[in-house]
């Protein structure tokens, strides 16, 4: 068991090695004590923040974007949802949400390719790759939404030939059309070069965590990871302009 959460952690930290992190919240005095514990039971692993629970003697312990458990002597470690079984909330959910909001305009839209249906008055910014079968699927349904901007930010992780697909839509002639024809139609990209933000955009990504595709930005800062029913995108389109 302390094999595997070793092996957990480790990995947690190898996926973000060497990219720039988010400013932690300024550390709490009263948590270095576990802080240290946490660290010396596990070499090697960098505790990115430690937080008070509503339950008695359980702390959040953030790590390389993952979020655990233990107590303040860090004797146990636990990974996994943690539920207020009152009134049925995933806290881990509803904290990583937290951690995850960000302000749409830091984000990269000046190298986003911009599709506008209607008005275009709501805004949506998707991290997606060319090959994933969930962000085609996503652009299915958004046919069925009306008066929205989507910018889609080119996030190629599924292998070279995503990365050559994200390159030709980026530098068509034409990349909305070329990414709607792709995405929605099946009709592959055809060849083409250019200078292109790929490695920045995925550099973006990795800075935020994303570790598939689609990840959805709402106006509200919100994020969903992975692929939405009409429904729910209506409805967390409606709640973010709000």
């Amino acid at each position: 068991m302390m094999l595997h959460l070793r092996s957990v952690l480790a990995l947690a930290l190898l996926s973000l090695c060497g990219l720039a992190q988010a400013a932690s919240p300024k550390a709490d005095p009263r948590f270095e004590p576990t802080r240290q514990a946490f660290e010396a039971a596990f070499p090697g692993v960098t505790v990115d923040g430690i937080r008070a629970t509503p339950f008695a003697n359980l702390l959040e312990v953030e790590v390389g974007g993952t979020l655990l458990y233990t107590d303040p002597q860090a004797s146990f470690v636990l990974q996994g949802s943690l539920l207020d079984s009152k009134s049925r909330v995933d806290l881990t959910e509803q904290r990583m949400q937290e951690l995850n909001r960000v302000s749409l305009d830091d984000l990269p839209l000046d190298k986003a390719i911009k599709l506008v249906k209607g008005d275009g008055s709501r805004r949506l910014v998707v991290f997606e790759d060319p090959n994933c079968g969930y962000c085609k699927r996503l652009h299915t349904t958004l046919q069925e939404i009306d008066n929205v901007t989507v910018y889609s930010l080119m996030f190629p992780i599924l292998g070279p030939d995503s990365r050559r697909k994200a390159e030709d839509i980026w530098c068509a002639q034409n990349p909305a059309k070329t990414l709607s024809d792709w995405m929605g139609g099946g009709t592959r990209p055809e060849k083409a070069s250019c200078e292109h933000p790929l490695d920045q955009l995925l550099a973006v990504g990795q800075k935020l965590r994303i570790q598939g595709t689609p990840a959805i930005y709402f106006a509200d800062g919100s994020r969903a990871d992975g692929w939405l029913p009409a429904a729910q995108l209506q409805s967390r389109l409606e709640a973010a302009a709000q």
